[in-house]
């Protein structure tokens, strides 16, 4: 009898703990994302007219309601297509991954891919749309792919007559602007026009230099956030972060990310294919402590370095057992990431010369918008001498970016 009389009070209270959290809900957010905007108010200005979405798994309202979703239960909306980015729709694939168009199950809408056969929407694409919004969230490198497929989205847009509005959202890593600015002659897809490395814009202001400044002419509104101000960074806006790319799982991933991911290509592992990607610098053979001594004596803002270990479970460096640095970043607004990946390359570059192998020039160079960066490393300047090469080109973007700042 006691036993029974145990497992039912066992069941009534996980019944009852189970509905506390069925009667959970998030923390209000402390701005107004652009979709939340366009959701509540600017949507009347669609009426009768068919729209699509370019977007994928960060598309979501600061309730994390997917804006497919909630654009679908609005009967005043027509959306028609959807338009996914690298790694897909649902985020889902690698890095650098073919993306393929096909038919949603759950929408029954067609998602035209920008990351397979072309990375233009083109005529067929957008024989059924009128407008088209763009709504993903970006992490603030120059680097990251999103930006450049909105660029190219706005190029069809005024090839094809169509309009761009792109909903707001937050820069995750803030208003800071840092590292080189692009060089035409490095112009690629992970870098498409003259912005610095770092460029402290959100993917609105973006849109606008873009359109206005580098001369893309298309019809473009922007829908901005309210309560933003442009010096938050992540967790001031109190937003959830959904997962960006499979190696950007958490908002903190932002900052590391614009380090140690512009030092592969240089040959030292930066820990993708690990489970703490970005957060790691290290080669095979190298002494991390003598590594971590020798970062920790800059006395670099906001981050601190500890000899560690680790293996890939993926990619290039898949079973190798690497050694080096962990980046534990405890104050991300001190921290400057670019600046600290020209530190660590040139640490690296001291402590153990061989580990610094460029074995594709024009990689590393694309990677940086810049020969120079691989030019001094290689020549044994140090990170000082590097940066210095880049300060009034950086500046000049600074005065730039300000007649574009929306906050």
């Amino acid at each position: 009898m006691q036993r029974r009389v145990f497992l039912a009070s066992a069941a009534a209270a996980a019944a009852a703990s189970r509905a506390r959290a069925f009667a959970e809900t998030l923390p209000a957010a402390k701005i107004m994302l652009g979709n939340d905007v366009f959701l509540n108010e600017t949507y009347i200005e669609l009426r009768g007219r068919s729209v699509g979405i370019i977007t994928n798994q960060t598309g979501v309202t600061s309730l994390l309601v997917s804006i497919v979703d909630a654009m679908r239960q609005n009967p005043e909306i027509k959306l028609k297509a959807i338009y996914a980015p690298e790694h897909g729709f649902r985020g889902d694939r690698p890095a650098g991954s073919y993306v393929a168009s096909y038919i949603d199950a759950h929408t029954n809408l067609p998602v035209y891919s920008l990351y397979g056969p072309t990375r233009h929407p083109n005529a067929e694409m957008l024989a059924d749309v009128d407008v088209l919004l763009f709504d993903i969230q970006d992490v603030g490198s120059r680097a990251y792919t999103y930006i450049s497929s909105m660029a190219y989205a706005m190029q069809s847009a005024k090839e094809h007559g169509k309009e761009l509005w792109v909903l707001d959202r937050p820069n995750p890593v803030g208003s800071a602007v840092e590292g080189p600015v692009l060089e035409p002659a490095f112009e690629s897809f992970i870098g498409l026009y003259p912005i610095a490395m770092r460029h402290g814009m959100t993917i609105g202001e973006l849109a606008k230099m873009f359109n206005e400044h580098f001369g893309i002419g298309a019809h473009l509104r922007v829908i901005p956030m309210r309560g933003y101000v442009g010096t938050m960074i992540w967790p001031d806006t109190g937003l959830q972060w959904v997962q960006s790319s499979p190696n950007i799982p958490t908002w903190q991933t932002t900052f590391p990310y614009l380090c140690t991911g512009l030092i592969d290509n240089a040959g030292v592992n930066n820990g993708t294919g690990t489970t703490n990607p970005f957060f790691f610098a290290g080669e095979v053979g190298i002494d991390g402590s003598h590594l971590a001594r020798t970062l920790n004596a800059l006395d670099l803002g906001g981050v601190y370095f500890r000899a560690a270990a680790w293996s890939p479970q993926s990619g290039f460096w898949v079973g190798k057992e690497l050694t080096g640095v962990e980046l534990i970043v405890f104050e991300p607004r001190r921290f400057a990431p670019v600046r600290t990946a020209v530190e660590i390359l040139a640490a690296v570059k001291r402590v153990a010369p061989p580990a610094i192998y460029v074995k594709e020039p024009a990689s590393l160079d694309r990677d940086w918008g810049t020969a120079s960066l691989r030019e001094g490393l290689l020549a044994g300047e140090s990170a000082a001498e590097i940066t210095s090469k880049w300060a009034a080109r950086t500046a000049a973007f600074k005065e730039l970016r300000a007649k574009y700042a929306l906050y």
